[in-house]
Protein backbone atom coordinates (compact mmCIF):
# COMPACT_ATOMS: atom_id res chain seq x y z
CA UNK A 1 0.00 0.00 0.00
CA UNK A 2 3.08 2.28 0.88
CA UNK A 3 4.62 1.59 -2.61
CA UNK A 4 0.90 2.16 -4.05
CA UNK A 5 0.86 5.56 -2.82
CA UNK A 6 4.45 6.53 -3.60
CA UNK A 7 4.24 6.17 -7.12
CA UNK A 8 4.36 9.20 -8.99
CA UNK A 9 1.99 8.47 -11.70
CA UNK A 10 -0.26 7.10 -8.94
CA UNK A 11 0.07 10.54 -7.47
CA UNK A 12 -0.64 12.09 -10.95
CA UNK A 13 -3.67 9.58 -11.69
CA UNK A 14 -5.51 10.78 -8.39
CA UNK A 15 -4.58 14.80 -8.28
CA UNK A 16 -4.98 15.72 -12.03
CA UNK A 17 -7.46 17.83 -12.70
CA UNK A 18 -8.94 18.96 -9.63
CA UNK A 19 -8.26 22.01 -7.85
CA UNK A 20 -8.26 21.99 -3.67
CA UNK A 21 -7.96 25.73 -3.48
CA UNK A 22 -6.02 27.47 -1.04
CA UNK A 23 -3.16 25.95 -0.58
CA UNK A 24 -2.42 27.15 3.09
CA UNK A 25 -6.21 27.49 4.48
CA UNK A 26 -7.66 24.52 3.29
CA UNK A 27 -5.96 21.65 4.65
CA UNK A 28 -6.40 23.91 7.90
CA UNK A 29 -9.87 23.89 7.51
CA UNK A 30 -10.34 20.11 6.83
CA UNK A 31 -7.98 19.10 9.65
CA UNK A 32 -10.24 21.33 11.72
CA UNK A 33 -13.27 19.68 10.49
CA UNK A 34 -11.93 15.95 10.80
CA UNK A 35 -11.15 16.30 14.41
CA UNK A 36 -13.97 18.00 15.28
CA UNK A 37 -16.45 15.21 13.57
CA UNK A 38 -14.49 12.17 15.29
CA UNK A 39 -14.59 14.30 18.44
CA UNK A 40 -18.20 14.96 18.28
CA UNK A 41 -18.88 11.27 17.12
CA UNK A 42 -16.93 9.96 19.88
CA UNK A 43 -18.36 11.94 22.45
CA UNK A 44 -21.89 10.60 21.33
CA UNK A 45 -20.72 7.08 20.98
CA UNK A 46 -19.48 7.50 25.00
CA UNK A 47 -22.98 8.90 26.08
CA UNK A 48 -24.59 6.25 24.37
CA UNK A 49 -22.76 3.40 26.28
CA UNK A 50 -23.16 4.65 29.11
CA UNK A 51 -26.55 5.03 28.75
CA UNK A 52 -27.05 8.63 29.44
CA UNK A 53 -28.42 9.34 26.09
CA UNK A 54 -31.45 8.08 25.94
CA UNK A 55 -32.95 10.26 27.88
CA UNK A 56 -32.49 13.23 25.66
CA UNK A 57 -32.85 11.18 22.74
CA UNK A 58 -36.52 10.44 23.95
CA UNK A 59 -37.07 14.10 24.36
CA UNK A 60 -35.90 15.35 21.08
CA UNK A 61 -37.45 12.53 19.18
CA UNK A 62 -40.72 13.02 20.92
CA UNK A 63 -40.84 17.19 20.02
CA UNK A 64 -41.89 15.69 16.56
CA UNK A 65 -45.04 14.15 16.99
CA UNK A 66 -48.51 15.05 17.85
CA UNK A 67 -48.24 16.12 22.28
CA UNK A 68 -50.36 12.82 23.56
CA UNK A 69 -50.49 10.74 20.60
CA UNK A 70 -46.89 9.55 20.09
CA UNK A 71 -47.92 7.36 17.32
CA UNK A 72 -48.88 10.88 15.08
CA UNK A 73 -46.30 13.06 13.36
CA UNK A 74 -46.57 16.56 13.54
CA UNK A 75 -47.92 18.20 10.83
CA UNK A 76 -50.18 17.70 7.88
CA UNK A 77 -50.07 14.24 6.14
CA UNK A 78 -48.44 15.72 3.36
CA UNK A 79 -45.43 16.44 5.52
CA UNK A 80 -45.45 12.46 6.40
CA UNK A 81 -45.29 11.78 2.73
CA UNK A 82 -42.81 14.46 1.92
CA UNK A 83 -40.65 13.01 4.53
CA UNK A 84 -40.65 9.54 2.91
CA UNK A 85 -39.28 11.28 -0.60
CA UNK A 86 -36.65 13.46 1.01
CA UNK A 87 -35.38 10.24 3.00
CA UNK A 88 -35.19 8.19 -0.40
CA UNK A 89 -32.72 11.07 -1.05
CA UNK A 90 -30.10 9.57 1.27
CA UNK A 91 -30.60 5.65 0.44
CA UNK A 92 -28.28 3.62 -1.58
CA UNK A 93 -29.72 3.51 -4.78
CA UNK A 94 -30.04 7.34 -5.26
CA UNK A 95 -26.96 7.74 -4.09
CA UNK A 96 -25.10 5.02 -6.39
CA UNK A 97 -27.10 6.45 -9.33
CA UNK A 98 -25.87 9.68 -8.81
CA UNK A 99 -22.47 8.69 -8.01
CA UNK A 100 -22.30 7.06 -11.06
CA UNK A 101 -23.83 10.11 -13.21
CA UNK A 102 -21.38 12.09 -11.76
CA UNK A 103 -18.05 9.65 -12.24
CA UNK A 104 -19.15 8.62 -15.56
CA UNK A 105 -19.44 12.16 -16.57
CA UNK A 106 -15.48 12.91 -15.33
CA UNK A 107 -14.93 9.71 -17.41
CA UNK A 108 -16.20 10.94 -20.63
CA UNK A 109 -14.44 14.14 -19.91
CA UNK A 110 -11.40 12.22 -19.10
CA UNK A 111 -11.19 13.81 -15.22
CA UNK A 112 -9.88 10.26 -14.17
CA UNK A 113 -9.13 11.64 -10.75
CA UNK A 114 -12.33 12.90 -10.18
CA UNK A 115 -14.09 9.74 -10.87
CA UNK A 116 -11.66 7.59 -9.08
CA UNK A 117 -11.84 10.37 -5.96
CA UNK A 118 -15.95 11.02 -5.76
CA UNK A 119 -16.24 6.89 -5.81
CA UNK A 120 -13.64 5.78 -3.76
CA UNK A 121 -14.94 8.67 -0.65
CA UNK A 122 -18.15 7.65 -1.44
CA UNK A 123 -17.34 3.66 -1.28
CA UNK A 124 -15.49 3.85 1.74
CA UNK A 125 -17.92 6.12 3.87
CA UNK A 126 -20.86 3.41 2.64
CA UNK A 127 -18.90 0.67 3.94
CA UNK A 128 -17.74 2.35 7.43
CA UNK A 129 -21.44 3.36 8.10
CA UNK A 130 -21.86 -0.44 8.05
CA UNK A 131 -19.16 -1.85 9.73
CA UNK A 132 -19.80 0.62 12.90
CA UNK A 133 -23.49 -0.04 13.02
CA UNK A 134 -22.77 -4.00 13.00
CA UNK A 135 -19.94 -2.41 16.18
CA UNK A 136 -22.17 -1.08 18.18
CA UNK A 137 -25.30 -3.00 17.23
CA UNK A 138 -27.98 -0.80 18.58
CA UNK A 139 -31.81 -1.72 18.14
CA UNK A 140 -34.00 1.17 16.17
CA UNK A 141 -35.96 3.22 18.13
CA UNK A 142 -39.36 1.25 20.14
CA UNK A 143 -41.49 4.18 21.02
CA UNK A 144 -43.42 4.33 17.73
CA UNK A 145 -44.08 1.99 14.73
CA UNK A 146 -41.81 3.01 11.92
CA UNK A 147 -42.96 5.00 9.02
CA UNK A 148 -40.39 4.00 6.45
CA UNK A 149 -38.82 0.61 6.07
CA UNK A 150 -35.52 -0.86 7.75
CA UNK A 151 -32.98 -3.60 7.93
CA UNK A 152 -30.37 -2.48 9.49
CA UNK A 153 -29.30 -1.62 12.78
CA UNK A 154 -29.50 2.38 14.22
CA UNK A 155 -26.26 3.51 15.04
CA UNK A 156 -24.91 5.61 13.37
CA UNK A 157 -27.65 6.47 10.76
CA UNK A 158 -26.40 5.16 7.41
CA UNK A 159 -28.63 7.79 5.69
CA UNK A 160 -27.20 10.63 7.46
CA UNK A 161 -23.58 9.29 7.19
CA UNK A 162 -23.64 8.28 3.91
CA UNK A 163 -25.52 11.15 2.39
CA UNK A 164 -22.73 13.95 4.33
CA UNK A 165 -20.06 12.19 2.77
CA UNK A 166 -21.77 11.94 -0.51
CA UNK A 167 -23.07 15.35 -1.09
CA UNK A 168 -20.08 17.06 0.21
CA UNK A 169 -17.82 14.82 -1.63
CA UNK A 170 -19.87 15.86 -4.71
CA UNK A 171 -19.73 19.53 -3.87
CA UNK A 172 -15.63 19.76 -3.24
CA UNK A 173 -15.44 18.30 -7.25
CA UNK A 174 -17.51 20.90 -8.30
CA UNK A 175 -16.21 23.95 -6.17
CA UNK A 176 -12.55 22.51 -6.97
CA UNK A 177 -14.01 23.85 -10.83
CA UNK A 178 -16.00 27.17 -9.76
CA UNK A 179 -13.92 30.07 -9.71
CA UNK A 180 -16.68 32.36 -7.93
CA UNK A 181 -16.44 32.29 -4.13
CA UNK A 182 -20.23 33.00 -3.82
CA UNK A 183 -20.74 29.85 -6.11
CA UNK A 184 -18.54 27.98 -4.07
CA UNK A 185 -20.63 29.09 -0.72
CA UNK A 186 -23.69 28.40 -2.68
CA UNK A 187 -22.56 24.77 -3.61
CA UNK A 188 -21.56 24.06 -0.38
CA UNK A 189 -24.65 25.17 1.58
CA UNK A 190 -26.73 23.16 -0.71
CA UNK A 191 -24.91 19.80 0.10
CA UNK A 192 -24.87 20.90 3.90
CA UNK A 193 -28.56 21.51 3.53
CA UNK A 194 -29.40 17.90 1.80
CA UNK A 195 -27.65 16.19 4.81
CA UNK A 196 -29.58 18.21 6.96
CA UNK A 197 -33.20 17.22 6.12
CA UNK A 198 -32.22 13.81 4.86
CA UNK A 199 -30.93 13.20 8.41
CA UNK A 200 -33.77 15.15 10.30
CA UNK A 201 -36.67 13.07 8.28
CA UNK A 202 -35.14 9.68 9.99
CA UNK A 203 -36.09 11.67 13.41
CA UNK A 204 -39.39 12.42 11.95
CA UNK A 205 -40.08 9.14 10.37
CA UNK A 206 -39.28 7.65 13.81
CA UNK A 207 -36.66 5.10 12.25
CA UNK A 208 -33.53 6.65 14.01
CA UNK A 209 -32.86 8.08 17.01
CA UNK A 210 -31.27 11.82 16.97
CA UNK A 211 -28.27 10.70 18.52
CA UNK A 212 -28.02 8.28 15.58
CA UNK A 213 -28.23 10.91 13.19
CA UNK A 214 -25.68 13.68 14.40
CA UNK A 215 -23.16 10.94 15.05
CA UNK A 216 -23.79 9.99 11.30
CA UNK A 217 -23.25 13.82 10.47
CA UNK A 218 -20.32 14.17 12.67
CA UNK A 219 -18.22 11.28 11.38
CA UNK A 220 -19.85 11.72 7.50
CA UNK A 221 -18.53 15.67 7.37
CA UNK A 222 -14.96 14.38 8.86
CA UNK A 223 -14.68 11.29 6.60
CA UNK A 224 -15.52 13.64 3.64
CA UNK A 225 -12.65 15.90 4.97
CA UNK A 226 -10.42 13.53 5.31
CA UNK A 227 -11.08 12.39 1.89
CA UNK A 228 -10.54 15.72 0.33
CA UNK A 229 -7.50 16.77 2.99
CA UNK A 230 -5.83 12.80 1.41
CA UNK A 231 -6.32 14.49 -2.21
CA UNK A 232 -5.16 17.45 -1.20
CA UNK A 233 -1.77 16.63 0.36
CA UNK A 234 -1.59 14.13 -2.51
CA UNK A 235 -1.49 17.11 -5.03
CA UNK A 236 0.58 19.04 -3.17
CA UNK A 237 3.08 16.62 -3.05
CA UNK A 238 2.82 16.37 -6.92
CA UNK A 239 3.16 20.25 -7.58
CA UNK A 240 6.18 20.53 -5.12
CA UNK A 241 8.01 17.17 -7.16
CA UNK A 242 7.28 18.90 -10.76
CA UNK A 243 8.90 22.49 -9.04
CA UNK A 244 11.76 20.53 -7.83
CA UNK A 245 11.78 19.16 -11.80
CA UNK A 246 11.75 21.98 -13.18
CA UNK A 247 14.73 24.01 -11.04
CA UNK A 248 17.38 20.85 -11.18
Amino acid sequence: MTRFFQSNRVVEWLAKGIRTGNANRLPVALFAILTLGVYVFIEIAEELAEGEMRRIDEMLFLSLRVPGDASTPLGPAWLQEAAVEITSIGGYPLIILTLAAVAGFFIVTRRYAAAAYAVLAVGSGALLSQTLKQYYGRPRPDLVDHLDTVHTLSFPSGHALVTTVAYLTLASLVIGFLPDRRARIYVLSVAVFVAFIVGLSRVYLGVHWPSDVAAGWALGAAWASLSWLILHLLDQRRSSRIRQKETS
